[in-house]
């Protein structure tokens, strides 16, 4: 779930923008985060995944793949970045989703028994689950695209975040706000969903463009410093401590820690317990040093459309000439955008 500082990031700190703003830009997406919005937003009418004939959920493939070439074409160049063991502290929390994901099922179940079709989806859209099988599925298949991806020690998107602030990546690409706690200077949003989208329960759309939240424009608007916003998102609730602290929300937090020098004083001051149970000066220490790694090459290489096709026709019963045509899409945006070229200075600093 992550933290929620919505409410507290003005306008001045976040601005929509279009796919080609990012153009000739490394992007180091949170690819679990993204692999789930896959999961969610690509179903049938009635909630059912996309599968292949042995009964294998594909729509995480699905997405991968059309979303990636999207963003290629564009120019974007996405590096994912997937998680490695999650730390202790987040124990509550993954076993909290479990629970969330079974009492959707739940509710699933209950709602197409019923024939109510659109609740239906809306709570299968909550029962996706992410197999260590389907991982490999999503790093082959990236493998064949001849796109990158980074293997993190520990959380995804804390990976993503030092590779923005070490500047091997322009930005970190993930829904979640915590990339920002990390020390991502960027934060793109909304890159699994950019596009026409139907509001739910309702017949209309809306067009949901790429959402850019600058740290340090952030904290000059809420005059405070990162480790001020990670006290900040501590009180509020993490994957960490969900729940947060009682009494806080986000702007009542954002008014303790305003003008105190030394915010993790703050912390140790909490009252045993009150961070649900963990220890908030913990939680702040591994959000301001997080286990990252340096052991990872940027590169992107040409498709191997024999493996694309060998992975998502073959084994998966994609349609084949959509494969096809996505393929010499992918090529061409390779010949155009993903080539290795002399970066510019002002590509990386601006």
């Amino acid at each position: 779930m992550g933290v929620n500082l919505r409410e507290l990031i003005p306008e001045g700190a976040r601005r929509t923008i279009d796919l080609r703003a990012l153009s000739g830009r490394v992007v180091a997406l949170d690819a679990y985060n993204m692999l789930y919005q896959f999961l969610a937003a690509i179903r049938q009418p009635d909630g059912t995944p996309l599968m292949d004939r042995q009964g294998r959920v594909t729509s995480h493939l699905s997405g991968l793949f059309y979303r990636t070439i999207n963003l290629a074409e564009e120019g974007v160049k996405p590096v994912y970045v997937f998680d490695g063991k999650p730390p202790e502290m987040k124990k509550a929390e993954l076993e909290e989703r479990i629970k969330r994901r079974e009492e959707a099922a739940r509710r699933y179940r209950q709602a197409l028994e019923a024939g109510r079709i659109e609740e239906a989806r809306k709570y299968a859209q909550a029962t996706g689950r992410l197999t260590s099988d389907m991982v490999g599925e999503a790093k082959r298949l990236l493998e064949a695209m001849g796109i990158p991806y980074v293997q993190a020690p520990a959380e995804g998107e804390a990976q993503a975040a030092c590779m923005a602030a070490w500047g091997d990546a322009w930005a970190a690409g993930s829904q979640d706000y915590d990339s920002l706690l990390f020390g991502a200077p960027r934060l793109v949003r909304n890159l699994a969903i950019t596009g026409r989208r139907k509001l739910p329960g309702r017949d209309e759309y809306v067009e949901v463009k790429p959402e850019l939240i600058e740290l340090e424009a952030l904290l000059e608007a809420l005059g405070i410093t990162r480790d001020h916003l990670i006290v900040i998102g501590i009180l509020l609730g993490t994957d960490y401590n969900p729940g947060g602290v009682r009494g806080y929300g986000p702007k009542t937090a954002l008014r303790l820690v305003r003008g105190v020098r030394d915010p993790v004083e703050l912390l140790r001051k909490l009252p045993a317990g009150e961070a649900g149970g963990a220890d908030p000066v913990r939680i702040f220490e591994y959000f301001k040093n997080p286990p990252c790694t340096r052991d990872y090459k940027v590169e992107f290489r040409p498709p191997n459309e024999a493996m694309i096709r060998r992975i998502l026709v073959e084994e998966h019963d994609f349609n084949p000439n959509r494969v096809e045509k996505a393929v010499e899409r992918l090529k061409k945006a390779y010949r155009e955008h993903l080539r290795a070229r002399q970066a510019r200075l002002d590509q990386w600093f601006s």
